[in-house]
């Protein structure tokens, strides 16, 4: 008994150290969507008033839209807001849910994120063995540090889509509720 318990208090921190990761990751890549609407009228203001341009500016904008997009999916991942068809699991018990999940899971959101991983690897070493920049004249010099958001999608995902698994074998295990109980953040 108390080994099972071991083994709970032990899955459950560790669900709950990677949601607290994939939380405080996702809340500090949100402030990038207001550095997007401040930059962009930053860039309107010198583009239409003063005739003036800057191409490190309106990249900038690329890479944070980018990097909401890439960083924040573990985030949105961990608050289930990632597109599902809701037809048949609305309806569906905790534990139906829980086996729904662990499927797509290990069907679908791990192999894919290894495939992404794996797909990308060769591609960002490429770019950080010559700190690639900016193909324009004025633009950001560090595309090697864009390109390795295609690296940290994956693994983020990967490391949430580990404590959904493991938060989705404590539903059918009965023990959910520690998971809820110890979260804090």
């Amino acid at each position: 008994m108390t080994i099972m318990n071991n083994e709970n208090k032990s899955l459950t921190m560790l669900v709950n150290a990677i949601d607290q990761f994939s939380e405080w990751t996702g809340r500090c890549i949100s402030w990038l969507t207001l550095g997007m609407v401040v930059v962009t009228f930053i860039i309107v203001v010198m583009r239409y008033l003063f005739n003036v341009g800057n191409v490190a500016l309106q990249e900038s904008v690329v890479y944070m839209h980018s990097f909401v997009f890439l960083l924040g999916a573990a985030y949105t991942l961990k608050h289930d807001g990632h597109v599902r068809v809701d037809i048949f699991y609305r309806p569906l018990s905790e534990k139906g849910k829980a086996i729904v999940n662990l499927i797509g899971n290990l069907v679908l959101l791990m192999p894919v994120s290894i495939f992404i991983l794996w797909m990308s690897w060769d591609y960002v070493a490429a770019s950080w063995s010559i700190f690639e920049g900016s193909q324009e004249s004025g633009g950001i010099p560090a595309r090697f540090i864009l390109k390795s958001a295609l690296i940290a999608m994956p693994a983020m995902m990967i490391l949430q889509g580990i404590a959904e698994f493991l938060r989705d074998i404590l539903v059918l295990s009965g023990k959910a509720h520690l998971v809820q109980e110890e979260h804090v953040l």
